[in-house]
């Protein structure tokens, strides 16, 4: 009765399932494998991001380039502050305000971002404290520079004079007459009357939306592969119905031609 299964038919049916559901099988552990991933950057992020609070700072140059294993950890650097500049649109504790970021002029000859702190409200330059005279040396974590539009950075354009959307060397370059470090500090003491920004988590680290994209892939492709076979047994069933059918002479009848009509 299972003789069938050796026609051309069935063994492109065969052939095409032994591909496929393996195939189902194996991008559906690769997807869960991406999400176990992203969970484990994140538990290991956070736990990083505990104990950096705790460390003793290092030279910011000992750090760099940014990383996942060097963001967020305490750095120091020394300098003078030059060029001070608003970035907009920037939600702290549920609220909406702005950071006021400060270009750090070191004595290699570079600028380093550095975020002193925030402020609610609509982003003003009369409001931002002026940032202190004279040599100093800040503490804070590492980050890397921002990627417009990823991870609620704006890629707004057309901003006002001293203003920025995104804090990267890429954004600042035509707004600073400095040579950019790859990078930016938020200090560990905001100053002047402002809120300390905490340091964000570097990106691939954190159980985002494409993160529970990984998780739903899996869920598909684990769906297609039961689909396959689902559908591989429901075809394997009619067949044998139909062999059955067809040895007790079961078979429905041809349909009668129709009568031929003059026109």
């Amino acid at each position: 009765m299972y003789r069938f299964l050796l026609t051309p038919r069935w063994w492109g049916i065969n052939v095409f399932v032994l591909l496929a559901v393996p195939f189902c099988v194996f991008m559906g552990s690769w997807q869960l494998s991406r999400f176990e991933g992203r969970v484990q950057d994140h538990r290991t992020a956070t736990e990083q991001a505990a104990s950096d609070r705790h460390e003793a700072a290092r030279p910011l140059d000992r750090m760099l380039p940014v990383d996942k294993s060097t963001s967020g950890r305490r750095v120091t650097a020394s300098g003078r502050y030059g060029k001070q500049l608003l970035v907009p649109g920037r939600e702290l504790d549920g609220k909406r305000g702005f950071y006021v970021l400060t270009l750090l002029r070191t004595g290699p000859g570079k600028a380093l971002p550095v975020v002193r702190g925030w402020l609610p409200g609509t982003a003003d330059a009369a409001r931002a404290p002026a940032p202190p005279t004279g040599e100093v040396t800040v503490t804070g974590a590492l980050q890397a520079s921002e990627t417009p539009g990823d991870n609620g950075v704006s890629a707004q354009g057309g901003l006002p004079a001293g203003q920025t959307a995104a804090i990267s060397s890429a954004s600042l370059v035509n707004l600073v007459p400095y040579k950019l470090y790859d990078a930016w500090v938020t200090l560990d003491r905001a100053d002047s009357g402002m809120k300390a920004v905490p340091a964000s988590a570097p990106d691939g680290t954190g159980l985002d939306l494409k993160a529970f994209q990984n998780l739903g892939y899996t869920g598909e492709w684990f769906v297609f592969a039961g689909f396959v076979v689902f559908m591989w047994f429901r075809l394997l069933r009619r067949e044998v119905e139909f062999q059955r059918d067809a040895a007790l002479g079961l078979l429905p009848e041809e349909s009668e031609r129709a009568p031929v009509t003059s026109g």
